[in-house]
């Protein structure tokens, strides 16, 4: 007899998949997986919409969730990012159109040849921060769930790849996360004023017409505030993994049977095009160590396409320069962020659509 959930109560429904992202989680923290507290929440609610839960997440938590990680990435946008960029722009500018391209012409060949619908393809190939993407995508109309996979997959595969460079180049490093303190001392007024500005603008964000308001109107926002000294951006570690937790239920809950089975049979062209998009950056890495005379696992580093998060912690643990890799990922996080949404439509104008997609 087949086990579903819909007969179940929703208290019992919520109780399973609490406890089974709590374990998930853990255990990919024990791995050191990345992006563990929202793919562990994620992976929970697949398999409760598998087993045909009912749960939903309301719209008002998962738009203050989008504020809380909106802010999350200003954080990471510190003015001096600017000024790095202009000391050395064309070899800036070079590695962050070269990586964009890359992965736009791999979305391309994704929705050509009919792996994914067309702005499926280019948001899920999108070379930035995974989290972001899946929301933006989900504002642009696109299949989150698809674009979902295919971004945190990508994470998974460059942090593996990233990892095993730096140690075959850098032996002697110990690339290591730092232990999590979850409930550390925070100023009270920084943290109330950051709330405040999340959840304002979470709430105004999609009022004034803006695409994925609640993650966009609190970036922007943080980084103008931040920069000018107004605001110190304060987001104690449980509060981004409940954050995490409601992106990852989200986006989980809305999967069905159809689209797993859509997934599994594109998993391995969808694999296929995440390591040639890894491969060919790697060359135009090995190009500007060659041009540019940069060292050459800083330049990898640089131009790995995705996991940011991930990147920073090796690159912290490597002898690189810390700060141009970083740099170069966060500017390419911001161009795709502004030309993402153009980008994502004219090629899914310019592709056919999958006569039989997922549902």
């Amino acid at each position: 007899m087949e086990f579903a959930l819909r007969a179940r109560p929703v208290g019992l429904q919520w109780a399973i998949l609490f406890g089974l992202s709590a374990a998930l989680t853990l255990v990919l923290e024990l791995v050191h997986l990345p992006a563990a507290l929202l793919l562990g929440p994620m992976i929970a609610a697949i398999v409760i919409a598998a087993l045909e839960g009912t749960v939903r997440v309301p719209a008002l938590p998962f738009s203050l969730a989008q504020g809380i990680i909106g802010l999350l990435i200003a954080r990471s946008i510190p003015v001096s990012v600017f000024a790095e960029i202009g000391k050395d722009w064309p070899v800036f500018a070079g590695g962050v159109v070269f990586v964009i391209a890359a992965a736009s012409v791999l979305g391309y060949v994704l929705a050509r040849f009919q792996v994914l619908p067309g702005s499926t393809a280019v948001w899920g190939s999108s070379p930035g921060a995974a989290t972001a993407m899946v929301l933006m995508a989900e504002a642009s109309g696109a299949d989150v769930r698809l674009v979902a996979i295919m971004q945190y997959l990508r994470v998974v595969c460059v942090a593996a790849v990233a990892s095993l460079v730096a140690k075959i180049w850098s032996p002697g490093a110990n690339i290591a996360r730092p232990a999590i303190v979850w409930f550390p001392h925070v100023d009270e007024r920084q943290f109330i004023l950051t709330l405040l500005v999340a959840v304002g603008g979470a709430l105004a964000g999609p009022r004034l017409g803006i695409l994925a308001g609640s993650l966009i109107l609190p970036l922007v926002a943080g980084v103008v505030a931040q920069d000018f000294g107004h605001l110190t951006i304060t987001l104690p570690p449980w509060l981004l993994a409940m954050s995490y937790t409601l992106v990852g239920w989200t986006i989980g809950l809305r999967f069905t049977r159809d689209i797993l089975v859509y997934a599994a049979r594109s998993l391995p062209r969808v694999l296929a095009s995440i390591f040639g998009l890894v491969g060919v950056c790697a060359a135009f890495a090995g190009l500007l160590a060659w041009k540019a005379g940069i060292d050459p696992l800083t330049a990898y580093l640089a131009t790995s396409p995705g996991g940011a998060d991930s990147v920073a912690i090796i690159a912290a643990s490597t002898k690189v320069d810390v700060p141009f890799v970083m740099t170069m990922q966060t500017a390419r996080f911001v161009i795709v962020l502004l030309i993402g949404p153009a980008l994502s439509g004219f090629i899914a104008k310019h592709t056919p659509t999958p006569a039989s997609g997922p549902r």
